[in-house]
Parts: structure tokens; sequence; C-alpha cells
């Protein structure tokens, strides 16, 4: 079996039940698998074949649904786009992935415009316009050089196509941030996806009966994986285009959504305005939160407003399954050892083999910080056309995720930083995360990271850059009297740098330390990635 299997089972088994809810409109999984077979059918009669690539330059909207589903029973591979990227960013992967059809929503169209000059000829360009493809009101005409996408679907016929998926086929071509380098193409393939789907529905208990809001974009992983959690078991999608958090709040409430996908930074803002807009959430039983840790100070604020509800997925895009922390595994009063595990990512999944390794490859002792390599069913095929970065990025099947933890007596694993991010001081390792977490625990800070800085005699310096809370202040002198009562005095920071906002990584909406590092080490000798 593989990824096409679950809309065509959702179909027979569902079919009038909704499969997606957005901006108010609902289409059920009977509707979606038939305009998913209208779309492969167009396609093929164009001339497209198996394992081409399909890209699309869009947010989020039940077309991107559509074209994910058309890859994943045609054997096609999807490549979602970050709209949020310049024109060169987005030059150099749509060169990379060599795109057969590029799909994109009519607000890109001058995008896409500049971008057609270094894509072949033979492109096929489809335009998204307005809601289900259809020009609305205020829509400006599809450019002339590209089909509009309702006009595609027209064109085909309903279950009549060649295009087939295998179990071995690449599924999804999803790009790195490129933060230490160019960005790279991770290959997902579909058994493996679909293993990871499994997975993932039974650590979510996930039911047919559940209404999941995704606001998180499709072109991340974060967006696919919990997609495909959900339409696994015949569930209902609740989708959003951006994250506005009022917005989000009235949909919670008025969608009776049951469980919620979000970053942390999106759950600090919710929690923001709850303050001042108070809604019904009595049918959220789930937030499940990724992307980056969350820290015990706003976990301990997330769960008084929400209550008991929280939980932890760990991965990467080319891992996959992690590990997770379950929501009673967050537990706030009772042994020290259980409550500390609040600040872990939890256990393995089942069937994730993990390891944490010293540098000359020896299994690291519980409690040492090591290494962390992943293998399960869900990891990546490899690199797009990057032989060379792939083999780099395995040993022995493992993959080396380039994180950094510890294990406890329990087997749960506690993250204490990218290698890359490591700083060392006078000879002495200092795990940024580790400072991070007790500079959230200040009653004045609402962000935290903490890069390493050149300095003559130690090497690196510690130095933490922070956004203050409304109306909050903050000297250096509290900040080092703070970590001094939570921390070893040598992890201290020595620089305190006060921000209005931090800057952020485009696909992820992660904190961007290649940025904040930049200025620092720019005419150095050495230099940090």
């Amino acid at each position: 079996m593989n990824m096409g299997d679950v809309f065509i089972r959702n179909a027979q088994c569902f079919g009038d039940h909704p499969a997606v809810r957005f901006e108010g409109h609902t289409t059920t999984h009977r509707d979606l698998f038939s305009r998913i077979q209208q779309l492969l059918s167009a396609l093929d009669k164009r001339g497209v074949q198996r394992q081409d690539r399909i890209a699309i330059l869009s947010r989020n909207c039940v077309e991107y649904l559509e074209i994910y589903g058309a890859a994943a029973v045609g054997g096609l591979i999807g490549v979602g786009i970050n709209y949020r990227l310049s024109l060169p960013e987005q030059t150099v992967i749509l060169q990379d992935a060599d795109p057969a059809v590029v799909f994109f929503e009519d607000c890109y169209t001058d995008r896409v415009d500049a971008l057609r000059a270094s894509l072949g000829p033979a492109v096929m360009y489809v335009c998204i316009s307005g809601p289900d493809g259809a020009a609305g009101p205020n829509a400006a005409p599809p450019p002339s050089w590209s089909t509009p996408y309702a006009s595609m679907l027209a064109a085909g016929a309903d279950g009549i196509t060649t295009l087939r998926a295998r179990d071995d086929d690449t599924f999804l071509l999803i790009y790195t941030s490129g933060t230490t380098g160019l960005p790279k193409g991770v290959m997902l393939g579909s058994a493996g996806q679909l293993e990871q789907t499994r997975s993932q529905a039974i650590s979510h208990l996930a039911s047919q009966t559940d209404r999941m809001l995704i606001v998180m974009p499709f072109y991340h992983i974060g967006g696919p994986t919990e997609l495909f959690t959900y339409l696994i078991t015949g569930g209902t999608i609740v989708l959003h285009r951006t994250f506005d958090a009022v917005q989000i709040l009235d949909s919670l409430a008025a969608e009776r959504v049951t469980v919620a996908h979000l970053a942390p930074t999106m759950i600090q803002m919710l929690l923001d305005a709850l303050t001042h807009h108070a809604c019904d959430l009595s049918t959220l039983h789930t937030i499940v939160y990724a992307s980056a840790p969350m820290s015990v100070a706003l976990s301990r604020r997330a769960r008084a407003a929400f209550g008991p509800i929280f939980m932890q997925i760990y991965g990467m895009t080319e891992v996959g399954l992690g590990s997770v922390l379950q929501k009673h595994q967050h537990v706030l009063d009772g042994p020290a050892e259980q409550v500390k595990r609040l600040a872990s990512a939890g256990q393995p999944y089942f069937d994730t083999d993990m390891r944490i390794v010293r540098d000359d490859f020896s299994e690291c002792a519980v409690g040492e910080v090591g290494d962390i390599w992943v293998r399960s069913p869900a990891l990546m095929q490899g690199y797009w056309r990057r032989p060379d970065a792939t083999a780099a990025a395995f040993h022995e099947g493992f993959l080396k995720t380039g994180d950094m933890g510890y294990w406890d007596d329990d087997h749960f694993l506690f993250i204490v930083d990218r290698r890359k991010d490591m700083i060392v001081s006078g000879g002495e390792n200092i795990y940024s995360r580790e400072v991070e977490e007790a500079l959230l625990m200040h009653p004045a800070v609402a962000e935290a990271a903490v890069i390493g800085v050149p300095d003559p005699q130690w090497g690196e310096s510690v130095m933490a850059v922070v956004v203050l809370r409304p109306g909050a202040e903050l000297t250096l002198d509290d900040a080092v009297t703070h970590c001094r009562s939570l921390i070893a005095s040598y992890k201290k920071p020595k620089i305190l740098q006060i921000v209005d906002i931090m800057p952020r990584v485009a696909s992820t909406n992660k904190i961007d330390k290649k940025t904040l590092r930049e200025p620092y080490w720019r005419d150095q000798n050495r230099q940090i990635a």
C-alpha cells in the first residue's frame, strides 16, 4: 500500500463525511477523491509522467490538498514552494526540482512570471484563483501563458488515467531551509510516509470523528504530516491559509475543533489573545506542538489556560518520526524526575530506533550528551540529486540529525542543542537551549535566543538576545542573577541584547541564529555555521 490508498479508502468508506472545511466550504471525502482523479486524468492527457515533479506556489487551500492527493494516487512528486522566499531563493529550488508543472495561486502571478525565464520552455503553468479554482468577483484573469485550474480540472475524466503510484515512489520533495548552505530537496517516499502516518495516528489516538485544525503551511513538513495523520482515519481537516490568533480562536470554537497543530510561538499568541477574547474551546482535547521546543515557562502557562491537552512531537524533515511526549507525560507537579521531563522531547515512537553516540560512534551512557541518530521506516530516501550529501547524512542506516542530547533512566530524550549551536567557552561546552530555558523562566522575557560570540580570552562568550514582555525591563545584571539561580555560573550570559522582534527562518518560523551570529563572526578567521 502507499499514500494514494488513503484517499481511495476514504472515498469508499467515508464518502459523505467532510474531508476539508475551508473558508466556510465543505469538501467530502468522495468529492475530494473525484477531483483528484479528474486532475490526474488532465495531467495524464497533457503528457505528465509518473515521478514528474509538480510544484505548488500557494498558501494553504483545498487545491493544494488535491494536488498532493494527485501526487499520492498517481505516483507524481509534490513540491511545495515557500511563498515567503525571495525570487533568487525560489529560482534555485525550482531549477533544482525541474518541475513538469507549476501550480500557483493568482496572487503570485507576477512572481511566477519572473520565475518563468529561469525554467524550461516545456513547463506547464496552472493558475489557482478564487474558491475551488473558480475566478472570484475580484480576481484578475489568469495570465495567457497559464491554464486556469478550473479548466484543467474540467478537462479530466473521473477515474480515467494511466498514472498509478508504486510503493517505492518518491511522494514529496520538501526543501530544507538552507540555513547552513543551499537548500536540499528531501525525498520522502510514499511507503515511508504511510508508515509515518500510521504510527503518528496511533500516538495521537486519531479518530474518524476528529476535526484537526491545520494552519502550518503545506510546503513545510508540519502541514502534511498532520494532514495525513488525520486523513488516514477518515477525519476532517479544518484548514487555514494564515495564522491570526483571534481568527484561530473563533475557528476552534465555531468548527468544534478537537485537535490542533501549532508552533510554540502560535500557542503564546493564542494565550495573549485569550486575555481579551474568550471563547468556548470545550471540544479541543489535543494540541500538538512541534517545529521548536516549548519552554517550561510557556508550557506551564499554556496548561493553566487550556488544561492537560498538550503533546509534543520531535522530528525533522529527513527523519519524520522521532519521539513523542504524550499528554499524560506533561507533569507539572509530582516527583522531580517526572516534572523534569516537561523539558524533554519524550520517548521514541514505536519502530523508531534512536541512538545517542560519542564522536567515536560508541553509545553514550545515561545522562551523557552525544549526537542523536535515528533509523525508522519513515526516513527520507535521500537528498534530491545530491548523492554526496545523502551519503554524508547516514551511518549504517542511521540518519545523523545534527541534534545533541541525552537519555534519562526511562529513555526520555533531552535535546540540549544543535551541534552547530553549541558554545565552547574556556574549554567548557555550553548548550544554548539550557540557557534559553533559564532566561524564559524570568517574568520579563517573552522570547530568548542564546548564541556564541567571539571572545579573545575564552574563545566564545555567551550572548543572550531577548524580546521582552510589554512594559517589562531587564538588565544584564538581572539576567545574570536570575540564570545563576537555575544553572551553573559559567553558563550565564555575559552580553545582553534586547530586540523588538527575532529574525526567523522563513520555512520553519524558527529563530534564525545564523542571522543573529553573522555580524559578530563576519570578520573572524573562525566562522560559526
